[in-house]
Order: structure tokens, then sequence, then C-alpha cells
């Protein structure tokens, strides 16, 4: 052995530290095995309290938190009377109509409405009225507007017949003191152009067509009877009466004009001269007459649209003059539909124009004349033949 290196010697383990070791490492065991339960028992706690923060967070957000937050486009909301939550619900769910969701987000929402308002104490509270909403107010918010209350506007009702023009409708307008003046309505009604944007059958008529017409709306105000708030302003009642046309002049009417090769104002056009010039059971045959000259390259010869550009109401007998003018109407000189609409027709009359009577344009028994029987009846007399047409004319002017 080198006796130069150290030697190192390690110290001896006594018995008694040992046990004194394992001893604390049983302590520490059973201390564990203590404590493990309840450890588990408190992590276990915690999860479930996030999870049901969570999941109530995510319920609060689904039923009764804004439905967009970001949108606060306003929305107004009519709650008619004796509406109960449950109603009202509805009417918050459904406000958006086609284009989407409304101020309640979901299905589920709509009971959740009805809890809150219960839980508050709120149902009994709510008040009917025209309420004006957003999509960024939460279920809470709109319950406190509906609680304030709003009293329902003031209503009033208008009949639009068959036939009236635009002058007449303004004219009865003012009558039943919807409107204070027609100067605003018929300024509208003149151009059209605040309304081509939202409705393609306007923007598609041809400038070449609206530069000159007497109104450009004209044939477009549909004949119906409306219900509209005592300060309704004009663009909302040409509104009104624009989109009930829209929702007329839709689906298979659209596509028996696409069928015919027509445009809609074409048809439109059409059906104002069958609508003034014929009664309900004449339409269909009055239509006939009408295609039968265009497809012939004649003369419509109508009175109906130069009594439009005169005037001169339901007048039958025109001197020279009249039978004259020069306006783009007078379809005695110029030949093919009128400029424009010269009354605005209703559904039979629209539909005589898309559906002529078959028979009245058979070839070889083709109609292309007509005359009045008697003003009382209204009824005509048809003739395929000029002669057939002068010899009618003489038997019944003289009642004329």
């Amino acid at each position: 052995m080198d006796e130069n290196k150290d030697t190192i010697i390690a110290p001896a383990i006594k018995e008694e530290d040992l046990q004194e070791e394992e001893e604390n490492k049983g302590n520490k065991w059973r201390e564990y095995k203590t404590w493990r339960p309840i450890i588990i028992w408190a992590a276990s706690a915690v999860i479930a309290i996030g999870l049901v923060i969570g999941v109530f967070a995510g319920l609060k957000d689904m039923l009764i938190s804004p439905a967009d937050k970001n949108d606060a486009t306003p929305v107004i909301v009519e709650i008619p009377r004796g509406s109960g939550a449950s109603t009202i619900a509805k009417i918050l769910y459904e406000s958006g109509g086609e284009d989407g969701e409304g101020l309640i987000k979901h299905s589920i929402g709509k009971a959740a409405f009805k809890i809150y308002v219960d839980f508050t104490g709120n149902s009994s509270k709510l008040k009917a009225g025209t309420y004006i909403l957003s999509k960024n107010m939460s279920i809470p918010q709109m319950v406190s507007v509906i609680c304030e209350g709003n009293p329902v506007k003031e209503t009033v009702r208008f009949t639009i017949v068959e036939g009236m023009t635009i002058e007449d409708i303004a004219k009865k307008l003012v009558e039943q003191s919807i409107l204070d003046s027609e100067s605003e309505f018929l300024s509208l009604c003149k151009t059209g152009s605040e309304f081509k944007s939202s409705y393609a059958f306007i923007n598609d008529i041809p400038s070449m067509l609206t530069e000159n017409r007497k109104y450009v709306l004209e044939g477009y105000l549909f004949p119906d009877t409306y219900e509209v708030y005592v300060d309704a302003t004009p663009r909302t009642i040409i509104t009104k009466m624009l989109d009930r046309f829209a929702e007329i002049f839709s689906g298979e009417l659209v596509e028996a004009a696409e069928a015919k090769g027509m445009t809609v104002d074409e048809i439109v056009r059409m059906a104002s001269i069958i609508e003034k010039e014929a009664k309900t059971k004449d339409f269909n045959k009055v239509a006939s007459v009408l295609y039968n000259r265009l497809d012939a390259d004649m003369l419509i010869q109508s009175d109906a649209p130069l009594n439009y550009i005169l005037g001169t109401g339901d007048k039958l007998n025109f001197t020279p003059t009249e039978l004259a003018n020069n306006s783009l109407y007078n379809t005695y000189i110029h030949k093919g539909l009128p400029l424009g609409a010269i009354c605005n027709p209703g559904e039979a009359a629209i539909k005589a124009a898309l559906e002529p009577d078959e028979e009245y344009m058979e070839e070889g028994n083709k109609y292309y004349y007509f005359c009045l029987t008697t003003h009382e009846t209204g009824a005509l007399i048809f003739a395929k033949t000029l002669d057939e047409h002068n010899a009618n004319v003489e038997k019944y002017k003289p009642g004329w």
C-alpha cells in the first residue's frame, strides 16, 4: 500500500439511525394516505366548479346575451295587446324574418325569455306597443324596455280600387287626411328613383321609357286595402304598395311573362289597358284583341290611354285634334303599347295579360275589335272585321 495516499474510512451507520429513518418514511406514507382523498376531492371540486362556470357562461351567452353584440341596427317590433311572455318571445325570435336570426338568437332562447320574465316577476309588467330594439341588446335589456311601455300607435286603413291612377290615389290619401298634400307623393311616383335599388321591376324599366312617363310608378301601386300609421310618410305608403305588387307578381306570373317573351313592365302596361277597357268577365277577351292587333302590326287605338293623357275620364267621343295628340301614350297614332301604364291594374287584369282567351286568337277566327254596349253594364261586343265593328258602333254609339 502506498503510504503517501490518503485513506478514506466511511463512518459506521448506527442501527438506531436506520430504525428512525424507517419510522419517518412510515409516518410520511400514512400522512399521504390520509390527505390523498382530500386532495383528490379538492381538485375534483375545482374542476367541477370550473366546468359549471364554463357551462353557465356558455348558456348565458346562448340564452340571455345579445344575439349580436356588434349589431346596433334598429329593429322595429310590434307587441299586440294581450301578448304574454311566450308570444313576445316568439315575436322577438322571428323578428329577423327571412334575413336570419332575430333579436333572440336560439329557439331555446324563447324559453329562456319566459323563464327570465317569470323569475324577475315581470310577467304582468310587459306592455303592448311599438318598440325599436336591436340585436346588441340582451334579454334583460329588452325586457326592461318592453316593461317601460310604448303606447300602440294609431293606424288608419285605406283601399285602392283596381284601375285607380296615381293621381286618384294621391287625392284619396289627402281626402282621408292620411297625407297633408299630394305633392311629395306625386313627386316620388314621378321619377321612381328612390325605389330602384329596392325593386328590380322598377330598376329594369329602360331609361328611354322612364324619361317621358307621366309617372314611372304608374301600374305598380297594387290595388288593395292597406293599414298604416296615422303619421305614415308618402315613401312608407308607396313602399307598402310596391311590396304588395312584388308579392303578387312573383313565381308563376314572372315565369309566364318570360314564357311570352315579355318584360314585367310590358305586362303591366298591357294589363292597365285591359283594366280600363273591360269589366272582369271580358278581361281575357280584350287581352286577345290587343295581342291580335299587335301581332298584325295594327294600331291598338284604345280610348283609355288617350283619356289618361287628356284627363278626360271615360270619354268615348274624341275630336280630331284630341285623336291627333302626339303623346307616346296615344295608341291612335303610335304603334305598340303606350309609353307607360295608364292605371294601377289588379291581379285579374295582370293574369288576363298573361293568359288571353285562346279561342279569340285562333288562326282564322281572330277578333280585332270591340266596343261598349252600355255604360250601365260595361259589357263589350267583339268583332272580327272592321265592317262588323262599324256596324256595332253605329248600333250602340247613341247610348254612349
